[in-house]
């Protein structure tokens, strides 16, 4: 949380004493008399006086920062006042240090956290930061632990003082002219938003690549935007349908950025977002042949010093006295943990990625088939989409509970870390013990709708294993069915995250619904006709987006989509219910001045609200598979204009796609914003986005008081706005293969998939 915005950034910094009128809280920060009263350090790296200066030998290896700590207690803050903190600092070794201002007990709340880059050159370190609360005394904690080599640190001239001049935030957001930074479908709408003080019309240039003007027109003021506070325009070029690189829109000194039209835009977007997974596979090494030798690592969670492995994992105590071979499988998001609950999600949305292939005309499988994808298993007749959507559900249905247990047949919640690691960390190289947290009914659903799904899909390629996808599903759909309310503790959140769920409902009508797809049986049939989220639209597919913890949705698309022995009857309520909550998103998408389809209540962006607009674009591409209706492929176009840029911040929210793209996503090995010799996230990720909860200390400093489609940064600490994981890129995943066949379909029909 430096000033200018800049993590780790250092500016030049005024002489201790410069506000002399604010007293000073740091006890012989200055160490000029040769001790080091008031400071304390934690076994293994003590301190001493070198030279003016307090310094310490930090040992190599430790793995998290906080496990080497330089420190000040007993700082009183009052809520409401901002601080400054200073000082200079020296490394034998370039590290990245953590500098906390924060409570002295658990749970060590942060008022101040930031990661500051630390060589010999002994430059100054200024951060202003405001406290939220009071403290009568908080700490200061110079955390210098996670090198792999040992280095000496010293640190001096220490200084914090309040009367600060809170800093404000204001985020870089380039050009007021916002477009798709990606580009616009030949035959599909092509539409802009300008932000402005203008109330009336602007005349609006489009150029080609080669500067020349071939369009204009007059913008059209839409007033105050509710999501961003901004007062805009927009402007509609669609009749322009010439591809091309580089046009550009400007509007009087204001240019756009650089964009293509034409009909493959998103081929590589479909397999980038695909490779995903296989990058963040645990208990595999990652071969730089397939992705790249920067994301080249190795195998994560194989029981290789320092790892415990997970191929023998006990329970949290007294949740049970067995372990469990649970290897495999993606690490969630930007930790090291794997949940049921996100996994079983994304495994599905993954399968009903090619599923689609199967049941729609014009989709194309080829794209996702054997020898397509970034995975290593090419080459065995099986669709490679496939192939990485097998590495997640074998570990899915390994974490089973045995035959013979309490609770036999239901699914553990989630396995990770007994204790929370820091950035950045190497899968491999994550000591902490690891622990399988308590079955829940959420899980063992996830793992009973997925499975069922696996069994009809693998069944040409692997009969075997869609046995055993299957036999998995039913015996978790039966101890569901017996334990129908076990559920999360919204507090066991240590080390991973909670991910309570309150309410399962939705995830018994999305299992019904895959195990009668694919086995037939009456009694899920019943099951699904028989819920009281049958046949409503608004319950099935909430305004605000389905999700993990709101599952319903998946399966009526499925029911709508792949052929099952509902009366046809039974099929069009079900389908009635999709093209529903389509007209809604598609109303959202005209309605909005950045054409995005996501109307949540009162504004509300939620954690990972971009995954939110991704799937109510995956309910309005099913629509118009469903319909032909170029209304449903038109929503889902504009929705990717706002991924890709045409939104309030001029942000592309996906790595690598646009000229402003997110790169600093939270992510413990995609970490290059702390450590340079990592790597920034792989091209194809998509940041979570806006979120109005701004819950972590970097997007608490900075976006107080933010709009709600403004409450995102690119900051890799802040894992509220801009954490990415596996449930956020499946649908993206989703989406771009859509929008790729739409694009070869528009290429020789009408412009809207109907030939």
């Amino acid at each position: 949380m430096a000033v200018a915005g800049l993590v780790g950034g250092f500016i030049a910094a005024p002489a201790i004493g410069a506000e002399a009128e604010a007293p000073e809280l740091i006890t012989n920060g200055d160490f000029a008399d040769g001790t080091t009263t008031g400071w304390w350090w934690t076994e293994g790296n003590p301190g001493e006086v070198v030279d003016g200066r307090l310094c310490a030998e930090i040992p190599a290896g430790t793995a998290n920062p906080w496990d080497a700590i330089i420190g000040q207690n007993d700082l009183p803050l009052t809520a409401g006042e901002s601080y400054t903190l200073r000082y200079t600092a020296t490394s034998t070794v370039p590290v990245t240090i953590r500098t906390n201002v924060q409570m002295a007990e658990d749970p060590y709340t942060a008022e101040l956290s930031s990661a500051d880059q630390i060589s010999d050159a002994g430059e100054p370190v200024e951060h202003v930061f405001t406290a939220a609360d009071d403290h009568e005394a908080a700490q200061l904690a110079f955390q210098v632990g996670g090198s792999e080599e040992a280095y000496t640190f010293c640190v001096d001239d220490v200084s914090l003082t309040g009367g600060a001049e809170p800093p404000v935030y204001e985020p870089d957001t380039g050009s007021p002219v916002r477009v798709n930074q990606v580009g616009y479908a030949t035959d599909g709408p092509k539409s802009g938003t300008f932000v402005t003080e203008a109330t009336d019309p602007q005349d609006w240039s489009l150029k080609n690549g080669e500067g020349t003007e071939v369009a204009s027109g007059s913008t059209e003021p839409g007033g105050v935007d509710p999501t961003s506070e901004q007062n805009v325009h927009t402007f509609d070029f669609s009749g322009v349908t010439e591809p091309g690189e580089g046009y550009t829109v400007t509007i009087g000194e204001e240019v756009s950025e650089p964009f293509a039209i034409g009909g493959d835009l998103y081929s590589s977007l479909r397999t980038d977002a695909l490779a995903y997974f296989y990058h963040n596979r645990s208990g595999i090494e990652i071969d730089g042949s397939i992705v790249g030798e920067e994301y080249a690592r190795a195998a994560g969670h194989v029981g290789v010093e320092p790892n415990q492995g997970d191929t023998e994992v006990p329970c949290q105590e007294g949740v049970c006295d067995y372990t469990l071979d649970v290897s495999g499988g993606w690490y969630d998001a930007g930790d090291h943990g794997k949940y049921v609950v996100n996994g079983g999600i994304s495994a599905a949305q993954v399968m009903s990625n090619f599923e689609r292939t199967l049941t729609t005309e014009g989709a194309d499988g080829e794209a996702l088939g054997d020898g397509k994808l970034r995975v290593p298993e090419q080459g065995n007749d099986v669709p490679d989409i496939l192939d990485e959507a097998r590495w997640q559900m074998d570990f899915l249905m390994k974490m089973q509970v045995p035959e013979g247990e309490e609770l036999a047949g239901m699914v553990h919640h989630k396995i990770h870390d007994k204790a929370w690691t820091g950035l950045p960390l190497l899968p491999s190289e994550d000591p902490q013990p690891r622990e399988l947290h308590p079955p829940t009914t959420a899980a063992t659903l996830n793992v009973a709708a997925a499975g069922a799904q696996c069994a009809r899909l693998f069944e040409e390629y692997d009969a075997d294993f869609a046995a055993r996808c299957l036999e998995t599903a039913e015996t978790a759909w039966a101890a569901a069915k017996a334990n129908p309310d076990v559920l999360a503790d919204p507090n066991d959140g240590t080390g991973g995250g909670a991910y309570p769920d309150e309410v399962v409902t939705d995830e018994f009508y999305w299992a019904a619904a895959e195990l009668f797809i694919t086995t037939g049986d009456d009694s899920y049939r019943q099951e699904v006709l028989g819920s009281e989220l049958h046949g409503d639209a608004e319950a099935v597919f909430p305004a605000n987006g389905f999700n993990w913890g709101s599952t319903a949705a998946l399966g009526a698309l499925s029911l709508a989509t792949v052929p099952s022995e509902l009366t046809d009857a039974e099929l069009a309520d079900v389908r009635s219910m999709v093209t529903a909550a389509a007209d809604s998103y598609a109303q959202a998408s005209d309605d909005s001045l950045y054409g995005v389809p996501y109307a949540p209540e009162d504004n509300n962006y939620v954690w990972g609200s971009n995954s939110q607009v991704l799937n109510n674009m995956v309910v309005l591409a099913t629509a118009h598979d469903l319909t032909g209706d170029a209304t449903y492929s038109d929503a889902v176009l504009r929705g990717m204009d706002y991924i890709l840029g045409r939104n309030p911040l001029n942000q592309s929210y996906v790595t690598g796609y646009g000229e402003r793209d997110s790169k600093n996503q939270h992510h413990r090995f995609w970490a290059n914003q702390l450590d340079p010799s990592l790597p920034n996230p792989a091209p194809g990720s998509v940041a979570g986005g806006p979120n109005v909860g701004i819950e972590d200390p970097v997007a608490q400093d900075k976006l107080q008081g933010c709009a709600p489609a403004m409450c995102y940064i690119d900051d890799i600490e802040s894992w509220a706005t801009n954490e990415i994981t596996i449930n956020w890129n499946a649908p993206l995943a989703w989406v771009a293969s859509y929008l790729d066949d739409l694009g070869a379909a528009t290429s020789h029909d009408d412009g809207h998939g109907n030939s």
